[in-house]
This record gives C-alpha cells, sequence and structure tokens, in this order.
C-alpha cells in the first residue's frame, strides 16, 4: 500500500488548529525556563530510527507463532512497510536488512525503490545461528567459536559475503550477533572458545570497508542454557578493542540480566568512544523483546539522558546507529512499531528536557534531592505535542497510529497479499 501526501495533509487538517494552540502554550512554559522549543524539535525531527526487515511480520515464541497477515513476503515488500511508516512517523528513515533472509535479486531496483520512499539502508546483519540450506558445515555447536575450523571458516566467509552485500546497497556497517555458547558445563573451554571467537572476528574485521564500522552484540544468555561466548558488555567492549578501531560494543536494550545498570554501561563505553549501536525493545524478565517503553519507560529516560550527556560532550564516540529489535507477538507490527518510535522520541525529548548545567551543579555540591528533582521535573513533562510538531514540519502525521487505523491499513495489505504470507526468516 502507497500512502499518498493528501492522505496525511487531509487528516492533519482536522486537528491542526487544535494542536497549535496547545503547541504554542507549551512553547511558552518551556521558554519561561530557558528551553529553546524549535531546537528540540529540530533534534526530533533529525533523529532517525531504523526498522529491521524481521521486524515486519508476527514474532513468536519457541512455542507458537500468530500470524497478523498481509505480511510482507519479500523485500520489496518489507520497503513499502518501512516506506509506510516513516511516511506516517518522518522518523524511521531507514532499514535494517538480514542476510540471507533479505538478499536482493535486484540491487539496483531496490536502492531505487528505497530512493523513492526516503530510505536508507542501516547495518547489515549476519546469521551464523542457523543452519542455512545446502550449507556444508552445522554451527549446532557454534559459529565464530567452533573448534572446528571448517565451520568458523564458513562462519567468517558469510559475514564477509555480508559485507559485499551491504556495500552494494550503501550501507556502512555489520552487525555481528552470536549465538555461540554451550548449554552444559564441561562441553566448551572458555578460554578456546573466546580466542576462537577474537581471531575469527579478526579476519572479518580486515576485509571491512576502510569506512565502515563493525558492531559487535552481546547477550548474557539463550538460546544455549549454561554459557554465551559473548555474555557482557566488557566481553563485547574487549573484543572490539582487540579488532581495532573501526569496531564497536552494539547495545540491546533486552540482553540484560533483569536490573541491570543499562544508563551506567552506555556512559562508560561513550566515555571509552566505543559505543556503536543500540537496539531498542523493552523486557519484564530478560530478552522479552516487546514494545519500548511499555514497561520500563523511566530506565529508558534514565538512558536517553545518558545518550544525550555522551552526544553533546563525547566527541571520541561516533555518530549512533540506533534500531528497533522487538518481536510483535500478539499486535499488528506496524502499530507495534509505531508505539516504539513514540516511546523512543518521547524517552529522547524528555532527556533534551533536563537542565545539564543545574544537575551539574547539584552534583558538585552533593544535592541528592535537587538531582533527583531535576531529572524528574523533566521526566514528567508531557512533551507528546513536540513529537507531534517534529512530525508536522517534517511533513508526517500528527497521530501516525490514528491515521493507519482510519486508512484502515491492515485490511488493505491482507487484500494485496493475503492471510497466509509470512515475512522470511520468521
Amino acid at each position: 500500500m502507497k500512502l499518498h501526501e493528501s492522505h496525511i495533509s487531509e487528516f492533519n487538517k482536522k486537528f491542526i488548529h487544535a494542536h497549535q494552540n496547545q503547541f504554542d502554550f507549551l512553547s511558552a512554559t518551556l521558554d519561561k525556563k530557558n528551553i529553546n522549543t524549535q531546537n528540540v524539535v529540530d533534534a526530533l525531527a533529525k533523529f532517525q530510527v531504523a526498522i529491521p526487515s524481521w521486524a515486519l511480520g508476527a514474532g513468536g515464541t519457541r512455542f507458537g507463532r500468530f500470524s497478523y497477515f498481509g505480511e510482507p513476503s519479500n523485500l520489496t515488500q518489507k520497503l513499502d512497510d518501512v516506506g509506510l511508516l516513516h511516511a506516517l512517523t518522518q522518523t524511521a528513515g531507514a532499514i535494517s536488512l538480514h542476510i540471507p533472509w533479505d538478499v536482493p535479486e535486484d540491487y539496483n531496483a531496490i536502492k531505487e525503490q528505497a530512493k523513492s520512499l526516503n530510505l536508507k539502508f542501516d547495518a547489515v546483519n549476519s546469521n551464523t545461528f542457523q543452519d542455512q540450506a545446502n550449507a556444508k558445515e552445522s554451527y549446532k555447536f557454534g559459529s565464530l567459536c567452533n573448534t572446528n575450523e571448517a565451520v568458523r571458516a564458513q562462519a567468517i566467509a558469510h559475514n564477509q559475503d555480508v559485507i559485499k552485500i551491504g556495500e552494494k546497497l550503501g550501507s556502512k556497517s555489520l552487525t555481528v550477533w552470536l549465538a555461540d555458547g554451550a548449554n552444559f558445563p564441561g562441553q566448551n573451554n572458555f578460554q578456546t572458545v573466546l580466542s576462537n571467537t577474537e581471531n575469527s572476528l579478526k579476519s572479518i574485521y580486515k576485509t571491512l570497508p576502510g569506512d565502515w564500522k563493525m558492531f559487535i552484540e552481546y547477550k548474557p544468555y539463550e538460546p544455549n542454557f549454561y554459557s554465551t561466548v559473548i555474555q557482557d558488555w566488557g566481553t563485547s567492549f574487549m573484543l572490539a578493542n582487540a579488532c581495532g578501531d573501526k569496531a564497536y560494543t552494539l547495545v540491546d536494550l533486552g540482553h540484560h540480566l533483569p536490573n541491570t545498570n543499562i544508563e551506567q554501561i552506555v556512559s562508560t563505553l561513550m566515555l571509552k568512544g566505543k559505543l556503536g549501536g543500540f537496539h531498542f525493545n523493552d523486557s519484564k524478565y530478560g530478552d522479552d523483546d516487546v514494545t519500548v517503553g511499555s514497561v520500563k519507560p523511566y530506565a529508558l529516560f534514565l538512558i536517553f539522558n545518558e545518550l544525550v550527556y555522551g552526544m553533546q560532550n563525547n566527541p571520541q564516540n561516533p555518530d549512533l546507529s540506533w534500531m528497533i529489535d522487538a518481536s510483535h507477538n500478539i499486535k499488528d507490527p506496524l502499530e507495534d512499531l509505531m508505539q516504539s518510535l513514540e516511546a523512543i522520541q518521547e524517552a529522547y525529548a524528555k532527556a533534551l528536557l533536563v537542565d545539564q548545567s543545574a544537575l551539574k551543579q547539584a552534583q558538585s555540591v552533593h544535592d541528592v534531592v535537587a538531582c533527583q528533582e531535576i531529572l524528574q521535573r523533566a521526566y514528567r513533562t508531557d512533551v507528546r505535542l513536540l513529537l507531534a510538531e517534529a512530525r508536522l514540519q517534517s511533513g508526517g502525521a500528527l497521530d501516525p497510529l490514528a491515521l493507519y487505523r482510519g486508512l484502515d491499513v491492515r485490511q488493505t495489505l491482507i487484500e494485496e497479499r493475503g492471510k497466509h504470507t509470512i515475512a522470511s526468516g520468521l
């Protein structure tokens, strides 16, 4: 389904007067606090989050998967869905492909389609956590860590192929996530598998183009029940340092044990210039990968407070790659992604309202109460009008979800694609 500009403009006309009155009041209120409202709106408009190709279909668990119907069955349809999201929100201006699920058949056609939808290609993602059709070796006992040299060579070659695919599309980064680990004590020698992983990553890194980055993701558990080779940010950080200046740690909100202080991890990595990417989702217990901000919105705000500080004060850290990485088990995937984009922008906007000078002053005199008040004053501000204004100024919808439902987009997609299509990789 293609969304026309008239759909958005006609929808916005219905609400523009009420929005403008409310926005003007909020703007005047923030001006009295010496906050430049337009600067915040500009920052929100500039902030773009990549949509992964695998997030456009219904996810599931180990026990079942329930389709929401009308799923995109090929890369062209996936690009159309991301284009629709971007047209509505004006904050989803990139797509992140997973290989081999989404290898283009016609690179020029795919690039032209992305350009027509105002989309860029974000990081390309390799897959060594599944055995692929016709693969000579199996990853049952690990890929880059495997004690079998032939398995490691196959996994390295796959990552190198992914880089070549990304080059053809204009991507500038590779994300490596490993399922490598052990299910039982004694299954692996910890030092051997870690050394193998480091050497394998170095081999991949050597073929990285000069203007590319490599992101190394970590995860404390799953799919293995006893150990994971890259189990925490420290191990990822160590491996990134071992590879070189173009290798960075990637933080996924779901990849932490309950109550981990993620904002401290973010702060440390930015101080060291090694935070490369950020994957958004939310969880109650660990790696639930549910809608961003649906469970721990204040924690998300605290993380963004550190991200904003780092972006303003850590020039040694590169511009970050942002992506949503969630599973839409029982929601319309496009609606879920819109909710996540809204939550991300909301947390970012609130972090931009933090009076960093006042906070630093309060910290210097150990006024703990004042520190809390400064943070919570920003957090309690209703910033949704700022998000709507940023969308309005960029050509998006004042209320993307309402317009999506008003146009009955999902039913249209079902009519176009059918009920039983399944997004590749799911």
